[in-house]
């Protein structure tokens, strides 16, 4: 028997458990053997919860556990988590992990621990939620040299640029709106600014070139500075206004940044609306192909997480995992591309780069 452990019980960690029992028998047939939830790692007590059994407050708990194979990093943020990851792998357990801003700042030294220790390190819910798009950019398209990664790659954001689009809302009015229905939190200072886009553009980045890109050198806009009026105006010129995450291929390395584009209306990436993401890669021998779906919430998230960790455990005795580059990757100044810009002039003026298809 496989056992393994979910690090954090939030919306994705509950998700992932839920996952896991449901299709027990399905993942026991896909490895063959049962795979079974043995800790979960949370902060205080869930009287009640049909997981209750399973929940302890120390980590040392799972770190010295010789029976726990696979550790599942639901934590978020990149403090504590990246301790326990850090441990997980030192003590010789596979780890996978939906956490994209450790798997931006950490993810190359991580992957370094896990080669040496041959375990695991899967991270596939940490670009794209539910959509599956690092393991088919790394397996499926490794015939192929990729040009260019680039999509929607944040929902919050997504969701307040096609209200301001199609119902007319001011930012303020669709960012409200946005956070009474749960898809922003309180502080959105991290989806409307651009900076969770920029970690799983760096992500994209360092997958489809192969070299580690600092998240803090990538070029990110985020969309507070637009309004309906720039919205109406993109219309009128046959183009939509989406944040998008982009990574292309130059003579030198990798050009990456994060800014609103006007995308023309007959782009597939025009229709992406609400809280959906997409993603496009661009391949030499594939051209152009498009992975579109829900890019976070409890159970898409929770999918893409069970899925690494029936992968860690198909491969507990043979180490199969999404490699990162070394550190290092050239990032080209976003200025070495030429590219066509929209400019409403007033007081504050707009500035959007023309996206070209």
């Amino acid at each position: 028997m496989i056992k393994y452990a979910i690090l954090g019980y939030g919306v994705v960690g509950s998700g992932v458990a839920e996952v896991m029992a449901e299709q027990r028998e399905k993942i026991a047939a896909l490895v063959g053997d049962e795979v079974e939830l043995k800790y979960i790692l949370v902060r205080h007590d869930y009287p009640g919860d049909p997981f209750a059994d399973k929940m302890v407050t120390d980590f040392a708990l799972i770190e010295q556990d010789p029976e726990i194979s696979v550790v599942a990093e639901v934590i978020g943020g990149a403090n504590a988590a990246y301790d326990y990851s850090k441990r997980a792998l030192l003590a010789g357990k596979s780890l996978v992990s939906s956490n994209k801003e450790l798997v931006a700042l950490h993810g190359a030294e991580l992957c370094t621990i896990a080669r040496e220790k041959g375990v695991n390190y899967l991270f596939e819910g940490s670009v794209g939620g539910g959509i599956p798009i690092l393991r088919p950019l790394t397996q499926c398209l490794a015939a192929n040299r990729i040009d260019e990664v680039f999509g929607i790659l944040n929902g919050t954001t997504n969701y307040i640029l096609t209200a301001m689009d199609t119902q007319g809302q001011s930012f303020a009015d669709a960012l409200k709106k946005a956070q009474e229905l749960g898809y922003a939190e309180a502080d959105p200072t991290a989806d409307v600014e651009g900076h969770d886009a920029c970690r799983k553009t760096a992500i994209l980045a360092d997958l489809a070139f192969g070299r580690n890109m600092d998240v803090n050198a990538i070029p990110t806009q985020g969309i507070t500075t637009l309004d309906a009026a720039d919205l109406e105006l993109a219309r009128a010129l046959g183009y939509t206004v989406k944040l998008l995450g982009r990574a292309i291929r130059t003579e030198d390395g990798c050009c990456a940044f994060v800014e609103p584009h006007l995308i023309p209306l007959s782009h597939l990436l025009a229709s992406v609306s609400g809280v959906m993401n997409a993603c496009v890669v661009r391949g030499s021998a594939v051209g152009e192909v498009m992975f579109y779906g829900p890019g976070a919430g409890k159970r898409p998230t929770a999918s893409a997480v069970a899925a690494d960790i029936v992968q860690a455990a198909q491969h507990i005795e043979h180490r199969r995992d999404t490699a990162l580059g070394a550190p290092g990757g050239v990032l080209a100044p976003e200025a070495a591309l030429v590219s066509r810009w929209y400019i409403r002039a007033e007081d504050d003026p707009t500035r959007l780069k023309e996206f070209t298809p």
